[in-house]
């Protein structure tokens, strides 16, 4: 038999004079504000090398002699004393938000997301919806912006990778410590811990709450490892992306519906949630649930309220990235909860069907968060027309032309002051003054950068590269010991890379459509190319396959079989454990950052964007954010923005061969009598001047808080004003228009045929329609029109609405004067939609008819 464990946790003593550190190390404030995380390194720097860069984990195990002798440390205690002033101004002076919305003040975003990159010391995410949704938080503290993140705390995070002697990836899985990590068991106002519990069939599961400051924003994380749930129910929250369906439900329920029971408990009942991809679709159920039994009103109702309060992000470009559970999963897991909703399984499986009658399909929760979000975006331009015309095959806008799917795009951005390196940063400071670091998303700010000497921005660049190298050496000598290499190897590694040459970066996320073994598509031709004794070139690759996905630990194993041989002379290296510290000295020391996924499957990538403001260049495929940030006079396009069809991977190695030989590498090596290659530090400061304000973070955040968060919220508000009996109104409007759209049909449209026109001139078309048990009153009837192009294809398209001129019989007569505005060849034709003042057509109502 199991004993019962009584516990205690053990805190360390710090001095009088040292107390305020404890605060300085329980805000995550310090990993992006160098002299803070520098009086941690002094407390005792390879203590603070081996934990990781943990300040907590520092000064539980900081020797109390070390502690004594600090506390009457002058030095020390001033910069404790700066340290602690800064932090203090930073969360309580006026930042961006408070001063350019002071009206929208008491507005809450709950940020919802299934994992959060925001510091190596805290290994709870995987990829790059991680590191975004952690540099969201950190520029929404910057700005000010009244946002908290909810997700769940891993026990074992995401796996640590290791390769075997012939490469193949293998995982383990460290349990992490969060008692010794920069984190608390978030707290009532009476002391005891926040928990919540979410209905489960037969039981309930518990989790408790842990709060991590996030600058002036605080993240709050589930986690069901607590007693009072079984084994298997405790093992919800052990890791990220682990385990089948059966776990993967179980860990949405507990993200979204716990998550949103999270913040009501502790009284921070949010006016916007915005759910960063479908992972959190069922916090839309929970909120609508939740105001049910607030307003004592039904489930319709209360997600039209509620639907106007919430915004959904996708970072998916194919259908298969979207979780989807069958129907017996979904009973299995969520009977209890559902019949909490007051639903049917029947309808609760339609609110995740792109086809609510169609019994067949299984439950897709991006259509769960479409269905309970009046507002939808995409991460980039590309993103956007791609997630467009995702949802509209054979979903909720078939029949609604692509571009006016309503779904928009806020292209992602990276946290400039956690991705630039210390080196740079104070290169800008020179140069640019300090308002950069306050105001990274002001492009005027950066236009100072054309002033930096292209010798000290190359001499600057050069120190990070030789840092880089000096990383890779260690990294790789420790990975040769942590397999007991020979010391025949260990010694390779401790010379590894020539920290003159031209280096080239691959990390990201290990997938296939990402392509990593593209460069290697004919290996004669890039051993040429590496060899090159007056022009060497030199490869660093670094990425974690799924552990799931075979076909990506193929190509690793692929790029690991190169590492041997040695006809590339050892130029080409893949450091393993790819997460925030290998990341942070690669993106700011590598010249060029190489990216091939197939066009259009990158949704955005942030990994090129890091580094820009550290004066790397991006050689790539023109897709996610590339295709918006790409000119000749910032970087390299592969290919000319063609979308992959099974065919082109052989095109595009050629077009990065050639790309290599005859501009990258030429332009590398073009230096003067002083050594600076003066036109490829002219292609740093431009690419730096251009794109860094525009791919920052702080820029996505106050998109999202003037495009989406405020109007969202007073939407949102305004429902909740609103008459009882007017909200039912609008839904038993919504209502009897879809019920009687089967019978609204366009009947006659009267127009001259091959009609010619001269420009100015119009022409009167008229249309006859039956609209039901409708009146016009009801709708809206549209000329649709625009270019047509060789296809007969309608291009640049326009609406416009037609005059209702009388009714007789139920046919309703309309008509208008066509006009357009260029010449040219034109078609045009007549469509019906729903109209109502108070409802936004097509996010909300989706139904059209067209002649």
């Amino acid at each position: 038999m199991k004993p019962k464990l009584f516990t205690v946790q053990v805190t360390p003593v710090l001095p009088k004079p040292l107390e305020p550190l404890e605060d300085l190390a329980y805000n995550l404030y310090w990993d992006w504000t160098p002299e803070i995380a520098e009086l941690f390194a002094r407390v005792d720097p390879h203590l603070w090398k081996e934990t990781g860069h943990n300040p907590v984990a520092l000064l539980g195990q900081v020797d109390q002699k070390r502690l004594e002798a600090l506390s009457s440390d002058i030095g020390f205690l001033a910069h404790l004393g700066r340290a602690t002033e800064m932090l203090q101004r930073y969360l309580n002076e006026p930042r961006w938000f408070q001063l350019e919305h002071l009206d929208h003040q008491s507005m809450r975003i709950g940020y919802f997301s299934a994992e959060f990159g925001l510091a190596s010391c805290l290994p709870i995410y995987s990829g790059g919806l991680g590191i975004l949704a952690g540099d969201h938080l950190k520029s929404a503290s910057d700005l000010g912006v009244p946002l908290v993140g909810v997700g769940l705390l891993y026990q074992e995070g995401y796996f640590r990778q290791y390769l075997n002697s012939d490469g193949w990836q293998m995982e383990s899985y460290p349990p992490n410590d969060f008692y010794n990590m920069p984190m608390k068991l978030a707290r009532k106002e009476d002391g005891s811990v926040v928990r919540v519990a979410v209905e489960f069939p037969g039981r309930h599961v518990h989790a408790q709450v842990w709060r991590i400051d996030v600058g002036r924003v605080p993240l709050y994380l589930l986690d069901t490892n607590v007693p009072e749930n079984n084994d298997v129910d405790r093992a919800i929250t052990r890791a990220l992306y682990s385990g089948g369906v059966e776990l993967r439900i179980q860990q949405l329920m507990m993200l979204g519906i716990g998550g949103y029971r999270a913040l009501v408990e502790m009284g921070l009942e949010p006016t916007v949630c915005h759910m960063n991809e479908g992972h959190a679709g069922f916090l839309g159920v929970e909120r609508a649930r939740h105001m049910m039994g607030a307003r004592h009103i039904n489930y319709e109702l209360a997600r039209d309220l509620c639907e106007d309060g919430n915004l959904f992000t996708t970072h998916t470009p194919v259908p298969a990235g979207f979780d989807v559970f069958s129907r017996e999963l979904v009973e299995r897991h969520m009977s209890a909860y559902i019949q909490s909703v007051g639903m049917s399984v029947q309808d609760f499986m339609a609110l995740g069907r792109r086809d609510r009658h169609n019994d067949s399909e299984p439950l897709n929760m991006a259509v769960v968060a479409i269905r309970h979000a009046t507002l939808r975006n995409g991460v980039s331009k590309l993103h956007g027309d791609v997630s467009r015309a995702l949802v509209q095959n054979g979903g909720a806008w078939e029949g609604w032309p692509t571009e006016e799917v309503p779904i928009d795009h806020v292209t992602n951005g990276i946290h400039t002051r956690t991705w630039i390196a210390p080196e740079m940063a104070m290169l800008l400071d020179r140069y640019l003054g300090p308002h950069w670091r306050r105001e990274p998303a002001n492009p005027k700010i950066w236009e100072a950068v054309e002033r930096i000497p292209a010798e000290e921005l190359w001499r600057t660049h050069v120190a990070l590269r030789h840092r880089l190298v000096s990383f890779v050496r260690e990294h790789l000598a420790w990975q040769g010991s942590r397999r007991a290499a020979p010391e025949r190897e260990l010694e390779e590694a401790r010379h590894a890379l020539d920290p003159e040459a031209l280096t080239i970066g691959f990390a990201r996320r290990f997938a296939t459509y990402k392509r990593a073994t593209l460069l290697f598509s004919d290996l004669d031709r890039l051993r040429k190319i590496i060899t090159n004794v007056e022009r060497p070139v030199q490869f660093i690759f670094s990425g974690k396959a799924h552990p799931a996905d075979h076909p990506a630990k193929e190509f690793i194993k692929l790029i690991a079989s190169k590492l041997k041989d040695p006809t590339f002379g050892g130029a080409i290296v893949f450091l393993e454990d790819y997460e925030i510290s290998v990341a942070a000295p690669m993106i700011s020391g590598v010249d060029v950052w190489l990216n091939t996924p197939q066009r259009p499957k990158e949704a955005s990538g942030t990994s090129g964007m890091k580094l820009v403001p550290n004066g790397g260049l991006n050689l790539s495929i023109l897709d996610g954010w590339w295709a918006e940030g790409y000119d000749p006079e910032l970087g390299w396009a592969i290919g000319a923005g063609e979308n992959y069809d099974g065919t082109t991977d052989a095109v595009e190695a050629n077009a990065l061969y050639d790309l290599l030989e005859t501009q990258v590498v030429p332009l590398y090596y073009d230096r003067d009598q002083r050594g600076v290659p003066q036109r490829w530090a002219k292609m740093m400061k431009a690419s730096m001047r251009k794109l860094a304000a525009r791919f920052s973070s702080d820029r996505m955040v106050m998109e999202y808080a003037t495009r989406f968060y405020i109007p969202t919220a007073s939407r949102f508000l305004s429902n909740l004003e609103r008459d009882p009996a007017a909200s039912e109104q609008i839904v038993h409007w919504k209502g009897r228009v879809r019920g009687e759209w089967k019978h609204v049909a366009v009947v006659e449209v009267e127009a001259p045929q091959d009609a010619h026109a001269r420009l100015g001139e119009s022409f009167v078309v008229s249309a006859k329609v039956r609209l039901g048990g409708l009146s016009p009153d009801d709708v809206d009837v549209q000329l649709y029109h625009g270019r047509l192009d060789a296809r007969d294809e309608l291009r640049d398209c326009e609406s416009l609405s037609m005059q209702h001129v009388e009714s007789s019989d139920g046919v309703h007569a309309y008509r208008t004067d066509a006009r357009f505005k260029a010449s040219g060849r034109y078609g045009y034709t007549v469509r019906i939609v729903p109209r109502r003042e108070d409802v936004l057509i097509p996010n909300e109502l989706t139904v059209i008819r067209w002649a």
